[in-house]
């Protein structure tokens, strides 16, 4: 499993290299050549994330299975065409959209994915594959499955010669990287009381919250969403930004149009562009709804989170202000961010209220220094 590897990490006093695999890198010849066994009755499977029957199992699956909130009561819904943007980035690899199914009736039951990325650890960049999606069917639960899984997508992957990865998790494994707290900032509070997303503070009334969480109609910046055309200097400005954070993606031009260009109710960027065009400020943010369980009046908790945002013509949060705003005109309930890169400049003033979740970042097979959240320069989905 991926935290075998990372047990001598960085926080090991007998831990005396650093910014280096944990674990040497292997020849081809010394990888184990054949898939892992799995229990009987079930099988691998390659999913093919662009066919849309495929696509629509996967979509099944997490629907019904993946990340619940611990009183389940809201699940999340990732959209097919959340999906094909998440899983079919650059340089993705089809055999890491692993699947597992059920010999008799060939029923998707578990999913694990991976995906391309150049990452930045401190000064040294490596390729590494985003590991995401790591779902097993609720009846499933007792065949361990997820130790296969990973051993499994991580014997493929090693075969084409990338031996490090990054991750994020709920759960606190040997041994994080980092660590960050997530935060909630109210668009439609009064939905957000029904379901019980949150609830009226003492001494206060629900009028006197819609009001305390009201923003402007309008943006002061002259934001736009971001076109093809904006690609070039927004990406710039990106990886400018980017390079004071000490965990970071390093985006090609390619990757940058892949997952910033604006896919409607899946990413949404906007920039503020001089009067030559080039793009001095941008905000984004991802879509993100959950299944509201068992609430009779709503269905959906429409999300978003922060993605990567730029400032450099006003401060940072009177950029995220303009966020909310184009966020709310989009019908969002409520906006989500990290406690990463310069949020922490942001939070407060803007009335985001801590969460009661804490995400772990990993990196597996490389050993360096942990770091504050505000080091972490990367957003998982």
């Amino acid at each position: 499993m991926f935290s075998d590897v990372n047990k001598p990490a960085s926080t090991s006093p007998n831990t005396k290299e650093m910014h280096c695999p944990v674990v040497p890198n292997k020849l081809k010849s010394e990888l184990r050549q054949d898939p892992y066994n799995m229990p009987k009755g079930f099988e691998w499977s390659e999913i093919d994330i662009l066919d849309e029957s495929e696509r629509s199992e996967v979509y099944e699956l997490l629907a019904r299975n993946y990340v619940e909130d611990d009183d389940c009561m809201f699940r999340f819904d990732y959209s097919q065409e959340f999906l094909l943007w998440a899983l079919a980035p650059p340089g993705y690899n089809k055999a890491f959209h692993l699947g597992v199914r059920s010999s008799k009736s060939k029923r998707l039951m578990a999913f694990i994915t991976g995906v391309p990325a150049d990452v930045r650890a401190y000064e040294k960049t490596k390729a590494m594959v985003e590991i995401n999606f790591l779902c097993v069917h609720k009846k499933l639960r007792s065949k361990r499955l997820a130790p296969v899984l990973i051993k499994e997508i991580t014997r493929r992957v090693n075969h084409t010669g990338v031996f490090q990865a990054v991750y994020t998790a709920g759960v606190v494994l040997p041994v994080p990287v980092s660590s960050c707290r997530y935060y909630h900032r109210s668009l439609d509070p009064k939905k957000l009381v029904e379901i019980k997303f949150s609830q009226i503070p003492p001494r206060m009334t629900m009028a006197r919250m819609i009001k305390l969480y009201k923003l402007p109609n309008e943006t002061d910046l002259p934001l736009r969403p971001m076109t093809v055309e904006d690609v070039p200097s927004a990406h710039q400005l990106l990886v400018k930004h980017l390079q004071k954070f000490k965990l970071a993606i390093v985006f090609s031009e390619e990757d940058f149009a892949h997952w910033l260009l604006p896919r409607d109710g899946v990413v949404s960027t906007y920039v503020n562009v001089n009067k030559t065009g080039e793009v001095i400020d941008m905000c984004s943010f991802y879509h993100l709804p959950s299944t509201i369980i068992g609430n009779p009046k709503h269905s959906h908790l429409n999300a978003v989170y922060s993605y990567y945002n730029v400032a450099t013509t006003v401060d940072l949060t009177s950029l995220m202000r303009d966020s909310l705003i184009l966020a709310k005109q989009n019908n969002i309930d409520v906006f989500n961010a990290l406690s990463q890169m310069e949020n922490d400049q942001f939070l407060s003033d803007l009335k985001f209220g801590i969460g009661d979740g804490t995400l772990q970042y990993y990196l597996y097979n490389w050993s360096c220094p942990t770091m504050e959240s505000k080091d972490v320069g990367i957003v998982l989905l």
